[in-house]
């Protein structure tokens, strides 16, 4: 690990993104977790002999490399905190909630960072960046404290929590599928399953009761949670539905589904108007799209204008529409695409003519791209319209072409559903 620290201050040395010096041996890292985060990289970690850990000095040099390409605007910052939100344990992950970490490490130290130190008095920093360094702290006129942090690096934080999360699911699948299944643990699943039959097959299949209602009108409805758990999910039809799933744009209710298929259609979100373009829209637009298709234009909105959110329309558009143009590099088995693909967008649905996509490659080896296509709302929309053609002809037959009857004449305000887990921003 000792060596591992030279290489990396060695290999960042001319970074614009200050690096510390002791990255796999100071806090939070910890080669004994099997891994460590450096710039937006996950780096396993083995151990070699007694209390001996090895890092394979590849993986350090392709970390050094996607940090090499980050390009730092100091003036262009974002604030990180501190948010009124209820308290809660961090996790033992490394970046798990970065934002939360870096609120309580400055409250203790009373300072702006540069002295914050853990209960041991180490040194901290995050994926191998002196985040201390950048670190800018304002004060409100009531005299509250802020801090900020440069976008970019906001990014390149972000970039890593959700390499971690990622890694750290992986890892649990893993262990989960390598413990042979207990008879205690087979009795209990078979003990679930008679417990559950009874309600699972009372539930009622949904047949578009909900249609053309409006989210803010019908939450309001009381008994409406009872009512919604009745229903089985209009997705999967095997689980009990949990929430409404709405449209955001255009305010309409789609269908009662549950908490799994409510997350699994989430955009991938790191900013309001920035998405990652992540594995799981594979599943959305190539192994089940009808599916998708089917339950994303039950909003009486989108039916009619034959298109999908605008969220969901730019991760289409960079996954499906522009994934021939994103750049490969060469690999020990072939060709690799390169990087991570990210969209973004500036303007809105309600003003097309002005919004336009922006499909970027991240985080590129070599530092070569960075925006790899610019595509305006309204051709979105009309590659989109040609697609669904194709893919769900039934779908696009009972949809448009871009009809504006019984659309609501303004705005209609989407209320946040606090039932759901945080996932009404989504």
């Amino acid at each position: 690990m000792e060596a591992a620290d030279v290489l990396w201050t060695q290999l960042t040395a001319g970074s614009a993104v200050p690096t510390v010096c002791a990255a796999f041996t100071s806090f939070p890292a910890d080669a004994r977790a099997g891994y460590v985060v450096l710039a937006g990289r996950v780096v396993t970690t083995g151990r070699t002999g007694g209390d001996r850990w090895s890092v394979p000095a590849v993986e350090v040099g392709r970390a050094a490399a996607e940090l090499a390409v980050i390009e730092m605007d100091r003036q262009d910052l974002v604030r990180i905190g501190p948010f009124s939100s209820p308290k809660r344990e961090l996790g033992e992950g490394v970046l798990l909630r970065w934002r939360e970490r870096v609120t309580r490490y400055v409250q203790a130290s009373g300072s702006s960072g540069q002295d914050a130190r853990d209960r041991c008095g180490r040194l901290s920093h995050l994926a191998g960046i002196d985040w201390r360094l950048m670190l800018v702290e304002r004060a409100s006129g009531g005299g509250a404290r802020t801090w900020w942090l440069p976008r970019s690096l906001v990014r390149l934080l972000d970039a890593a929590e959700h390499a971690e999360r990622q890694w750290l699911h992986a890892a649990q699948n893993r262990t989960i599928a390598a413990e042979p299944p207990s008879p205690i643990r087979q009795a209990r699943a078979a003990d679930d399953r008679e417990r559950n039959a009874g309600p699972t097959a009372a539930l009622r299949p949904y047949n578009g009761e909900l249609k053309d209602h409006v989210y803010s009108v019908l939450s309001r409805k009381p008994g409406i949670a009872r009512k919604v758990a009745e229903w089985a999910c209009a997705v999967c039809e095997t689980a009990p539905a949990a929430v409404l799933d709405h449209c955001h744009e255009h305010g309409y209710v789609r269908a009662p589904v549950c908490q799994s298929c409510n997350t699994q259609e989430r955009p991938d979100h790191l900013y309001s108007n920035d998405i990652r373009v992540a594995g799981h829209y594979k599943r959305l637009f190539d192994t089940h799209p009808a599916d998708w298709l089917r339950h994303w234009h039950r909003c009486s909105g989108c039916r009619a204008r034959t298109t999908l959110p605008l969220p969901h329309l730019a991760a289409w558009t960079a996954y499906t529409a522009c994934r021939a143009l994103r750049p490969t590099h060469p690999a020990p088995r072939g060709r690799k695409p390169c990087g991570s693909l990210r969209v973004s967008w500036t303007g809105s649905h309600n003003a097309p003519r002005s919004c336009l996509f922006a499909v970027v490659v991240d985080l590129c080896p070599s530092g070569e791209h960075r925006v790899v296509a610019r595509v305006p709302y309204r051709e979105a929309a009309e590659r989109f319209g040609t697609w669904l053609a194709e893919i769900a002809p039934d779908i696009a037959a009972a949809a448009g072409p871009d009809r504006l009857d019984g659309l609501p004449a303004q705005f209609r305000p989407v209320i946040a559903d606090t039932n759901s887990g945080g996932l009404e921003l989504f």
